[in-house]
């Protein structure tokens, strides 16, 4: 038995030796799902916008700050198609659903591109804490309201033209008149609308009334962005409950800061191979 149908072994039998599953999911995850902001994918979306502002990727281009609206929203547009409206649920996500189907689970992630919800997970037991790329807010945040910007954006890509989009498509708030902007937690006028902090109490409630219960905790493909949210509270959690089990799927940093080495399975391989192998050893087991 080689080493990853070890892990692949260890995993499952954790997995069925649980109560409950909690998942938390960074960049990593979209990225071996194919879902990649650099190379050949955006080179072939984004030809005339590199062509212009000689982008390089599109997250930095994120924070790029155009002249006028027109232009910036015409890159959004493209970029929330691309990584969000226009595409369905990627494998991977699927494969993560069919290995944990059958538990109690619930996921945090810090990923936008709402590829828990496509791929048919709970949309109750989502906790989104960074926001969705199909919708915009007031960029003042002068109300506690988000909007779905489904149909917008797919108008602004059929009229777009020289990287702008017509005036008359630049969206204003409702309210104030004012810019909008994509629902990202960008700065400290992000919106946390009604929905976010309903799941943000479920996912609370979720920790409370497993913390003496059997729970695997699956990190997938979260780095030093935003270690505050999953990383580091998940190395806590495994650390302060004796029936808490880590397994940390990341192939750059896979090393924890606490004690917890006994309680941590820690996989460097790509995330995507690594969760095919587990479900054909899944399959065999069940033969």
């Amino acid at each position: 038995m080689n080493e990853i149908s070890k892990k692949c072994k260890k995993i499952k039998d954790l997995l069925d030796d649980s109560d409950y599953v909690l998942i938390g999911a960074g960049a990593g995850l979209s990225t071996s799902a194919g879902l990649d902001y650099s190379g050949a994918r955006f080179e072939e979306n984004f030809a005339e916008f590199i062509k212009k502002y000689h982008f390089t990727d599109m997250y930095t281009a994120g924070f790029y700050e155009f002249d006028t609206e027109e232009e910036k929203w015409a890159y959004w547009a493209k970029n929330i198609y691309i990584n969000d409206i226009g595409i369905k649920a990627t494998k991977l996500y699927k494969d993560i659903l069919e290995l944990i189907k059958n538990k109690n689970y619930f996921v945090i992630t810090t990923n936008v591109d709402d590829q828990f919800l496509k791929a048919g997970f709970d949309e109750d037991k989502i906790f989104a804490t960074q926001g969705s790329y199909k919708y915009i807010q007031c960029k003042n945040a002068c109300h506690n309201k988000i909007y779905d910007a489904t149909n917008l954006v797919k108008e602004m890509i059929e009229k777009t033209k020289d990287c702008k989009i017509p005036s008359e498509l630049v969206p204003k708030c409702p309210v104030c008149g004012g810019k909008m902007e994509v629902n990202l937690r960008i700065d400290a006028n992000f919106v946390q609308d009604e929905n976010w902090y309903t799941q943000n109490k479920k996912y609370g409630e979720f920790l409370d009334n497993t913390k003496d219960m059997k729970v695997v905790l699956l990190e997938f493909g979260v780095g030093f962005n935003t270690p505050g949210i999953i990383r580091f509270p998940f190395e806590q959690m495994t650390y302060q409950n004796k029936n808490w089990h880590l397994i940390r799927f990341n192939k750059d940093n896979c090393m924890t800061f606490l004690d917890i080495q006994d309680k941590t399975i820690e996989v460097e391989d790509d995330i995507k191979k690594f969760i095919d192998e587990m479900l054909k050893s899944q399959n065999n087991y069940l033969l």
